[in-house]
C-alpha cells in the first residue's frame, strides 16, 4: 500500500477510527458501501490486548485499507496495510516522544509493516480526552505554540501532521485554526476529535484538512456514515 495515494495535499477523505474494544460488525459492513477512504484501528488504553483480532475481523467484511493507530507498543499485528508512526509532539514526555516507538521498532520491522510517521498533535477544545490522560500530557493552547509545532513537523520529516481535539470532545477544532494549518505546511493535515455531525465534517474539509477522522460519533451512530458519505464522495 502507498500511503501518497491514500493520504496527499491534493484530496480530502473520510477515515473511520475503531477503537477494538467497541468493536461493531455492523459499522464495518456500512464502511463497505460509504466513502470512507481507510479505517484506523487502535486506542489509547484497550482493555485486551485484541488488535490483530479486530483487523483480522475487518479484512474478512471489507477491502478498504486498515492502518494500525497504535496507542502503544503492543498494539501491532501483521495483518494491517500500515501502521501511523505517532509521536506526541504536544507533549515533552520522552516515552510518548520517542520510547514507545524504540520498543516498538523490532517488531514493525519483523512485521514488515509500512510506516508512515506522524506528528500527533492534541489541541485544547475544554474537554479533557483519554489521550490527554494515559500520557500525563497537556493540549495545546496557543495558536502560535501550535502553528509553530506544525511547521517543526514538516523539518523534522514527518510525512503528516494529526491534530486532535480529543475522543468524544464536546468542541472540535476550530476552523481558522485548521486553515492557517492547511496554509503553511506542504505535508497533509489529518483532523479528528469532536466531530460528531456531516456539517461538522464538511466544515473541517473546507476549512483545509485532508483527511477528517470521525470514531466516537459512529459509535453511538452507526448510520451517521450515510450522511458523512455525502461529504466524501469518493
Amino acid at each position: 500500500m502507498k500511503f501518497d495515494k491514500l493520504i496527499n495535499k491534493d484530496s480530502a477523505s473520510l477515515a473511520v477510527l475503531i477503537d477494538p474494544d467497541k468493536f461493531d460488525e455492523g459499522l464495518i459492513k456500512l464502511l463497505k458501501k460509504n466513502s470512507t477512504s481507510f479505517i484506523l484501528v487502535g486506542g489509547s488504553k484497550l482493555k485486551r490486548n485484541n488488535v490483530g483480532e479486530t483487523v483480522r475481523a475487518i479484512k474478512k467484511l471489507t477491502k478498504i485499507p486498515v492502518i494500525l493507530f497504535p496507542g502503544d507498543e503492543s498494539q501491532l499485528c501483521k495483518e494491517a496495510d500500515g501502521i501511523f508512526i505517532l509521536s506526541l509532539l504536544s507533549g515533552r514526555d520522552p516515552e510518548y516522544l520517542i520510547e514507545k516507538q524504540v520498543k516498538a521498532a523490532k517488531k514493525i520491522k519483523e512485521l514488515k509493516l509500512n510506516t508512515f510517521p506522524v506528528a500527533y498533535i492534541l489541541i485544547e477544545t475544554g474537554s479533557k480526552s483519554e489521550t490527554q490522560k494515559v500520557t500525563k500530557t497537556k493540549p495545546l493552547k496557543s495558536q502560535r505554540l501550535i502553528l509553530d509545532t506544525i511547521l517543526a513537523a514538516q523539518q523534522l520529516g514527518f510525512k503528516a501532521v494529526y491534530l486532535e481535539a480529543g475522543s468524544g470532545s464536546a468542541k472540535q477544532i476550530d476552523a481558522k485554526l485548521i486553515k492557517k494549518a492547511s496554509k503553511i505546511v506542504s505535508i497533509p493535515l489529518i483532523v479528528g476529535g469532536g466531530i460528531s455531525t456531516a456539517q461538522g465534517a464538511f466544515k473541517v474539509k473546507k476549512s483545509g484538512a485532508n483527511v477528517v477522522v470521525v470514531g466516537n460519533a459512529l459509535e453511538k451512530n452507526k448510520l451517521l456514515i450515510k450522511s458523512l458519505s455525502k461529504v466524501f464522495v469518493l
